[in-house]
């Protein structure tokens, strides 16, 4: 089970874009996954009329590492640890701090 889902609203804990928030818009691999607004670069496109790209410089998010992030908790307002607990027969994902369960209505 992934401890950091497409969805999740997640925290920066180190770089250049330390302490901003985001949505996960794709999980990459095991270990990176695309965040809106985080990591953004500027990247230099030729123009390919066979494609019909025009050139220039385009912004562009790329890929950070789930080790520089952390799950959102509305309920503390900080980043947390993520663990698993097995509720019901079911693995579930909860906030480590608080034990309460991620995505959980308060």
């Amino acid at each position: 089970m992934n401890k950091i889902r497409k969805g999740d609203e997640v925290v920066v804990l180190t770089g250049r874009d330390k302490k901003r928030r985001g949505t996960v818009l794709a999980r990459l691999d095991a270990d990176h996954v695309l965040v809106e607004g985080i990591n953004m670069v500027k990247k230099h496109v030729k123009p390919n009329p066979m494609q019909g790209t025009t050139g220039g410089i385009i912004e562009k998010t790329m890929p950070i590492h789930i080790s520089n992030i952390a799950l959102f908790n509305p309920a503390t307002g900080k980043g947390d640890r993520v663990g698993i607990k097995e509720v019901d027969g079911r693995k579930v994902r909860v906030f480590r701090s608080s034990g309460e369960p991620v995505g959980a209505k308060a």
